[in-house]
């Protein structure tokens, strides 16, 4: 495996498997860092996930930041998940004149959380493919024209 050493020629072994190692931890690095969500992404999916599904289990959470996601890859709503937040009020928190502030650690923790997860893929998405949704207590307009999905937490899923 090793070739003998001659005087003033090879590298000895110890110090070849060191480069070796190293170079596999710089690329893996590397990989992970370009796996990784981007702080903005992670920040303006958590801020949704904070004021859209605060309180919910992890499912509920998971499901409201998939549409998010959903919609940045459909064609149809802005590509990066902090547009598709912004855009207009399609999340009524947005649009309440209010400022965004997560105030509640333990919610802002599990919004980030949910992010993280949802960003990386650690967890799958519960809706299918959903691209709207809306609280259950309420009936807007616009939800006949849908293809009901399916209820998740405190929410109705539609594509």
């Amino acid at each position: 495996m090793f070739s003998q050493q001659t005087k003033g020629s090879a590298t000895p072994p110890a110090i070849a498997i060191a480069a070796v190692l190293a170079a596999f931890f710089a690329t893996a690095a590397s990989a992970a860092a370009e796996d990784a969500p981007s702080e903005r992404a992670l920040a303006c999916l958590a801020e949704a996930v904070y004021y859209e599904a605060r309180g919910e289990p992890t499912q509920g959470r998971a499901a409201v930041a998939y549409v998010v996601l959903n919609r940045a890859e459909s064609g149809r709503f802005p590509e990066t998940p902090c547009a598709v937040v912004a855009e207009g009020c399609q999340f009524s928190y947005r649009c309440d004149g209010r400022p965004e502030t997560l105030a509640v650690r333990a919610d802002r923790d599990a919004a980030f959380a949910t992010a993280k997860a949802v960003l990386t893929g650690a967890v799958a998405d519960p809706t299918d493919g959903a691209l709207f949704f809306h609280a259950s207590r309420i009936r807007p307009g616009w939800f006949e024209s849908r293809t009901r999905v399916g209820e998740i937490g405190n929410h109705v899923f539609y594509r």
